[in-house]
């Protein structure tokens, strides 16, 4: 039977969705600066903004596990919508801010938005496709959401040349708010019975709207403080704090904290609220609020640990050593509370298959060996061919990028066909293949039209092995857990990429040390003490070799993806043995 239109139209918004959120997470880079200064932040203290990007990765990685399981018990389509409803409202608190911890609690709102609505996708394509038939649409999924990924910086560049970084930000305000539109008129048409429960006939929330409005005009006034105002011997009245110097003591900043407090407890008490407070926490409870918390813990310790660290000097950051201890702590608790819940957030045998846990395996390496060619690339084209401009060195990745959903395509077809173990093992060999040729890239090799060989290798490689990875997981685990287990994939990608981008750092940091320490002294170069041309280009050789070995490693990575795939896919029910019935609509 074909999708109807409105089951299309649902999935390729929530893919759009997903895309959007996924640049997010990068889109920050190129504005840090402006973000740091707009904070209080000097430039010679650039780490100390760290956070607002490290704040956004927490919030995404930690909290998918509990969005994933919400979505299992209340449908897709509801956590679709309450997902791109923090997206916005933490776009809009990033927009307006004024100091770091507002920044990084934005960027929080938007991280556990943007990764909620990840495993609510996922799952949604296992709710329109029969096993048989789901390949095409997960590896176009992923290919959109890695594109995004990969696409951010760029993105970033081209408002920042025409704005602000609040412009960043408030784009991601529109775009929720459309899409929020969008998603909840097409998932009412939807014929699909298990996106959540038919919404609710009930008169506009007058009141629940009128305190945002409220809220909304007040608070903007309070980050930006119009000089204009502020200046006025009347209204300047309004931004004069009661006590101290907090904003949030003035008149104007009690008119936004009270009418929040307001809304809180109505859409807590009220019948038929426009947030119905009481409907998610009991799906918060039902999805086992203390084991979702521990496994945040867990995860959020990874996060910090090696999220807010420095990799041009160490494997993670100072305090990762105890982000650590705390993640183990966290990760023991959780074993022993799974162990005694009678309804646990990762139900006991959920990913007991072979194939199930093999998934999370292999796409930790996959995201191990991407963030290679995410951070690498620009760095070895900043290195090289591209020392003044950051825009032409990150879209070096486009070309990595236009192979990606060819892959994927072509992996979804191959997947009717082909065990999904040869799928994503052949992809990740292609792209080790690639990864190898650029481990031999001299310092021109980016202006031959030869380089382009291995980047579209890569980017195929990494396509065809999206769809079966998603795919093997979906088709080995109940469907009441699809969103827990679409979520668990991407907390392993993501995580492979936070501990790999480290990982590899510190190896091509040694191979650069090395070569930095053979060099002749200076003056023996130059013939004065201080650095001279020649010596800067023995140094940019050093540089050089710290990237050809990141890739090095990146190719190991992939190699060991391709076998574990090989292994642990085996046994994997995800052909259709209809030949071509895949793309049929």
């Amino acid at each position: 039977m074909s999708l109807r239109t409105a089951d299309r139209l649902l999935l390729g918004l929530a893919a759009v969705a997903v895309a959007i959120a996924a640049a997010d997470t990068y889109v920050v880079v190129l504005a840090l600066p402006e973000m740091s200064a707009a904070a209080g932040i000097s430039v010679v203290d650039l780490q100390k903004a760290a956070p607002i990007i490290s704040g956004f990765l927490l919030g995404y990685v930690a909290m998918l596990p509990l969005i994933g399981r919400v979505a299992d018990l209340e449908g897709r389509v509801p956590v679709l919508l309450m997902a791109l409803t923090v997206f916005a409202i933490g776009s809009a608190v990033t927009t307006v801010a004024f100091d770091l911890p507002t920044m990084v609690g934005g960027r929080f709102l938007q991280g556990v938005g943007g990764g909620g609505l990840v495993p609510a996708t996922m799952a949604l394509v296992a709710d329109l496709y029969p096993v048989e038939r789901r390949g095409l649409p997960l590896g176009l999924v992923s290919a959109v959401q890695e594109a995004g990924s990969v696409l951010g910086p760029v993105a970033g560049a081209g408002i920042l040349a025409v704005g602000t970084w609040r412009a960043i930000f408030a784009l991601n305000v529109a775009a929720g708010l459309v899409l929020l539109v969008a998603v909840g008129t097409a998932g009412r048409r939807s014929a699909t019975k298990d996106l959540g429960p038919p919404p609710r006939t009930h008169p506009p929330d007058v009141v629940s709207w009128m305190l945002i409005g409220l809220v909304a005009v007040a608070g903007t006034l309070v980050s930006l403080q119009p000089p204009g105002l502020l200046s006025d011997a009347t209204w300047g009245r309004l931004f004069s704090p009661y006590a101290g110097d907090s904003r949030w003591l003035s008149p104007v900043g009690l008119l936004t904290v009270l009418p929040l407090l307001v809304l809180l407890v109505w859409s807590a008490t009220a019948s038929a609220p426009l947030l119905d407070l009481r409907r998610w926490g009991r799906a918060l409870v039902q999805a086992d609020l203390p084991g979702s918390l521990l496994l945040a813990a867990a995860l959020g310790g990874v996060v910090l640990a090696f999220g807010t660290g420095d990799p041009e000097i160490q494997l993670f950051s100072d305090q990762g050593h105890w982000y650590l201890v705390g993640s183990a702590v966290a990760t023991a608790l959780l074993v022993w509370h799974l162990r005694r819940a009678e309804a646990p957030v990762v139900p006991r045998g959920a990913l007991a298959a072979r194939p199930a846990w093999g998934g999370l395996l292999v796409s930790f390496f996959v995201g191990a060996a991407l963030i290679a060619a995410v951070v690498s690339l620009p760095l070895f084209a900043r290195t090289t061919v591209y020392p003044d401009s950051q825009v032409l060195a990150s879209l070096v990745l486009v070309r990595l990028l236009v192979a990606l959903p060819v892959g994927a395509v072509l992996g979804g077809w191959l997947l009717s066909r082909v065990p999904a173990g040869v799928v994503a093992g052949a992809g990740m060999l292609l792209a080790a293949v690639g990864f190898v040729w650029m481990s031999r890239w001299e310092a021109d090799a980016l202006e031959s039209l030869l380089a382009n060989v291995p980047l579209l290798l890569t980017g195929l490689g990494f396509g065809l092995a999206l769809a079966p990875v998603n795919a093997v997981v979906l088709a080995t685990t109940k469907d009441a857990v699809h969103g827990l287990a679409s979520a668990l994939v991407v907390v392993a990608r993501m995580v492979g990429m936070l501990v790999g981008v480290s990982a590899l750092t510190a190896l091509g940091l040694q191979a650069f040390y090395a070569e930095r320490d053979a060099l002749p002294p200076v003056a023996e170069v130059c013939g004065e003490p201080s650095p001279c041309g020649a010596y800067n280009d023995l140094l940019k050789g050093a540089a050089l070799a710290q990237e050809q070995v990141v890739f090095a490693g990146a190719a190991g990575c992939a190699v060991i993806a391709a076998v574990l795939a090989l292994l642990l896919f085996r046994g994997a029910a995800t052909r259709n043995r209809a030949a071509g019935a895949l793309l049929i609509g």
